[in-house]
């Protein structure tokens, strides 16, 4: 497919918010993911929430069959005619081409010349799902702007749609439905198999969750991603020979996975097996909140990571050595990667009477092993998007 899209790096006579009369105006949300990493596309059982960090998204009609996208925050845009939706090769274009793409694939003809102006103060890159905050803030708008009925539900699979054949992340669909379904003061504790999902207090009072963004990114989440994806879809493939029962990952037993572990590379098997831990885990972890133990829940968190680096293999030396230090305090429960992982911010809970300290102490001896300063992100969990 050819390119038809139109780039445009400066903002002559292209849109500017000071002048932009909009119709309807849209706030998306990040999300953080408490525990239960990579394995919303095994089937298992995720802790996510939406937060109060977000993408703001500004829309309008105009009179023609072209589409005008500007993003303040990178002072660039581009246009497309809405006859010629193909994927780009400019990666951020695709994560709204391809929702209007599959918007018209559910309802043809729905869809007519927009613009839209978009304003963020949510760090890309950071493992706060920046791309689904992006795809559902742009199907929210268009379903207010032309009235085109989606329901929620529509709004998170197309999303999610876009981004496995548009931007070609193979994803799950964790990311999508916490920054649609998210509500306010709750976590939710989702079954990626059907969907359903229970609300949990995000009370963990004396302790506070604290995002630190480790500011690198090692570009190798996307393959990665896919390749994890993979592994773990093989190692399925080989399990359902002799238990076809089994639909999901997470379905099978570490027993069962035993018996085929001289069968599965020495890797897939370590995938698989981490997998179906994380399940465990994430659904302990959710026991543990309720039941406000936070030692237990700081632990199953330590062991997420764990996991998700010498198993899963997607940490990376900044993140490890951040989960590492945070060790050395008492006052520190738990600490992980969150996200895709090779860079981005690890998630950690601290008591409340200590943030500013350890804060300032994990800072100094990052800078003094990387040469990098990390970022602390403060969030509070908020509700998914909605029109403003």
């Amino acid at each position: 497919m050819k390119n038809t899209t139109q780039s445009v790096n400066r903002q002559e006579n292209f849109l500017n918010l000071k002048d932009f009369k909009s119709e309807v105006k849209i706030a998306s949300p990040g999300r953080i993911n408490l525990i239960g990493e990579h394995i919303d596309y095994n089937g298992g059982h995720v802790l996510p929430a939406a937060i109060d960090r977000k993408i703001k998204m500004y829309f309008r009609k105009n009179t023609s069959n072209t589409c005008t996208i500007w993003s303040q925050n990178y002072n660039t845009g581009f246009s497309f005619n809405l006859s010629e939706v193909n994927p780009s090769k400019v990666e951020w274009q695709n994560y709204i081409l391809g929702v209007v793409h599959f918007i018209e694939e559910i309802k043809k003809g729905s869809i007519e010349g927009f613009d839209c102006i978009i304003e963020s103060d949510l760090p890309m890159g950071s493992g706060l799902s920046s791309s689904a905050a992006l795809e559902c803030g742009m199907a929210k708008g268009l379903n207010e702007l032309f009235r085109i009925g989606l329901t929620s539900e529509e709004i998170i699979t197309l999303s999610r749609d876009a981004e496995h054949n548009f931007v070609g992340t193979k994803c799950g669909i964790m990311d999508q439905f916490a920054v649609v379904r998210g509500e306010v003061n709750h976590l939710l504790l989702l079954n990626c198999q059907n969907l359903n999902y229970e609300l949990i207090q995000s009370d963990i009072e004396p302790y506070q969750l604290v995002l630190l963004n480790s500011n690198v990114s090692h570009n190798l989440a996307s393959s990665e991603y896919n390749t994890r994806r993979k592994e773990c879809e093989e190692a399925l493939e080989i399990i359902q020979q002799k238990y076809p029962s089994s639909k999901y990952l997470v379905d099978v037993s570490e027993e069962v996975l035993n018996e085929f572990k001289e069968k599965l590379p020495e890797k897939t098997y370590n995938r698989a097996l981490y997998v179906i831990q994380e399940n465990k885990r994430t659904l302990m972890a959710a026991n543990a909140l309720e039941d406000d133990l936070f030692d237990l829940f700081g632990k199953l968190v330590y062991q997420s990571h764990q996991g998700l680096s010498e198993m899963y293999e997607v940490s990376c030396a900044e993140l490890d050595f951040m989960v590492d230090f945070s060790k050395k305090f008492e006052y520190v429960l738990g600490s992980r990667m969150m996200g895709g992982g090779f860079g981005g911010c690890t998630i950690n809970i601290v008591h409340q009477d200590f943030v500013a300290e350890y804060i300032e102490s994990i800072a100094k001896a990052y800078q003094e092993k990387f040469k990098i300063e990390l970022s602390p992100i403060e969030v509070k969990i908020s509700n998914g998007v909605s029109k403003i």
